[in-house]
């Protein structure tokens, strides 16, 4: 129980550091990061399922070889790929925000710097350490969380394409 504890107060601590920002940050990570995990279960089962249904919807038809069976053929993979591609613009987005969200973090903390030296001067150093504090963490969390979303963005936009390409090749206009 005192691990909780002693971890709550770690993060406490953390986020006060930051500033407000920083709390701003935390939570797009935190939705960015639900948004990766549900895309990497649903690539585990959803994805697998649907392409196995499409497969099969294709397989079921008499006729491939006309114009309007490769209609039916592009819809039939335009679907899965709609389904696979879901939320992954919005976690692009959300990795497009940490780094400019840590920004913003340090002209707001570099504010708080300039203020304490226009009514303290140079001479509190204390406070001036308090304003680049606020102004370097939310910098630090905004590019870890922006580097840790292009890795699992690239992850899943590669298997989408390598599933769309299998899913492409496996249903032949032959027949």
């Amino acid at each position: 129980m005192q691990t909780l504890v002693d971890a709550y107060e770690a993060i406490r601590g953390f986020l006060e550091l930051g500033g407000p920002i920083l709390r701003l940050i935390g939570i797009v990570i935190l939705v960015m990061w639900i948004l990766i995990l549900e895309r990497l279960i649903y690539f585990r089962t959803g994805l697998k399922s649907n392409i196995k249904a499409a497969f099969d919807e294709w397989e079921a038809r008499k006729e491939r070889r006309s114009w309007n069976a490769h209609q039916v053929r592009m819809l039939i993979i335009s679907r899965v790929k709609m389904g696979a591609e879901q939320s992954l613009s919005l976690i692009q987005t959300l990795v497009a925000l940490c780094p400019l969200f840590g920004l913003m973090g340090t002209v707001t903390g570099m504010i708080k710097v300039f203020e304490v030296m226009a009514m303290q001067g140079t001479s509190n150093a204390r406070s001036m350490a308090a304003g680049v504090s606020q102004a370097t963490v939310p910098t630090m969390a905004g590019m870890v969380g922006a580097l840790s979303g292009v890795f699992f963005v690239t992850i899943l936009t590669r298997t989408v394409k390598r599933n769309m390409a299998l899913l492409e090749d496996e249903m032949t206009m032959d027949h």
